[in-house]
C-alpha cells in the first residue's frame, strides 16, 4: 500500500520522540528521516521503527490514534439515514458512511448494522434503534467510543462487551445508541475492527 504524507509524518514524530528519550542518536535520526521521507510504501516505513518500543505499529491506525493524531475514518458523503425491517430484514454493513443521525426500525423483522468497516461522516453520531417484536443487532469496532442509553420494555436493550474493552482515544469517533426495545431486542456488540485484522495479518 502506498504511503501518504500523513503516514510519513507520523513515523517521523515517533523518531523525534525516540531521540528525546535517548533511544537513538542525532545521526541515526537524520539517517532514518531520510529513509522515511523517501519511502513510497507502508512496507518501507515499518523497518524504520522496528527496533523501537512502538515497533512497526508506528504506522498502524490504532497506534496513531492513541498518539493523538486525527482519526482517518472521519469524513465522507453520508450513507443511508434509515434501515427498516418490517416483516423482513435490513442490513447496513461493509464499506459505508454512517451519517450524523441514523434511524433503525424493526417490526416483526430484523435489522443489522455493522460499523467495523465503516467511515463516519462526523466525529459524533447517533443511532436511534426501535425494535417492536423484532430485533436489531449493532456491531461496533472496539476502537471507537460508544454510549448506549436505550430502554428495554418487556424486551432488552444492552451493550455486550464481556471483554471489558478499554475506552478508545479521544480522537476516535463516538457513536451514541439510543431508542426502545418493546417485546424485542436491541443488542450492541463490540468486536475487533475488520480492517485492523487485515492490516495486522498483512
Amino acid at each position: 500500500m502506498r504511503a501518504s504524507d500523513a503516514d510519513r509524518e507520523r513515523v517521523a514524530q515517533v523518531l523525534h520522540g525516540a531521540l528525546a528519550e535517548g533511544r537513538i542518536t542525532i545521526n541515526e535520526l537524520e539517517e532514518r528521516l531520510s529513509t522515511v521521507y523517501a519511502a513510497k510504501t507502508l512496507g518501507e516505513l515499518k523497518p524504520v521503527t522496528a527496533d523501537l518500543p512502538v515497533g512497526s505499529a508506528a504506522i498502524e491506525p490504532a497506534t496513531t490514534r492513541a498518539l493523538g493524531f486525527p482519526d482517518n475514518r472521519i469524513g465522507g458523503h453520508p450513507g443511508s439515514a434509515v434501515s427498516v425491517g418490517v416483516m423482513s430484514g435490513a442490513v447496513r454493513k461493509g464499506s459505508w458512511v454512517l451519517p450524523p443521525n441514523h434511524n433503525s426500525f424493526a417490526f416483526w423483522g430484523g435489522a443489522e448494522i455493522d460499523l467495523r468497516n465503516a467511515r463516519f461522516a462526523e466525529k459524533q453520531s447517533t443511532i436511534s434503534a426501535v425494535a417492536i417484536m423484532g430485533g436489531i443487532q449493532i456491531t461496533v469496532p472496539d476502537d471507537i467510543n460508544v454510549d448506549v442509553t436505550g430502554i428495554g420494555f418487556m424486551g432488552s436493550f444492552y451493550l455486550d462487551d464481556k471483554a471489558g474493552t478499554p475506552p478508545a482515544p479521544p480522537t476516535a469517533p463516538t457513536v451514541k445508541i439510543t431508542g426502545l426495545a418493546f417485546w424485542g431486542g436491541v443488542v450492541v456488540t463490540r468486536k475487533r475492527r475488520k480492517t485492523e485484522v487485515k492490516e495486522l495479518d498483512g
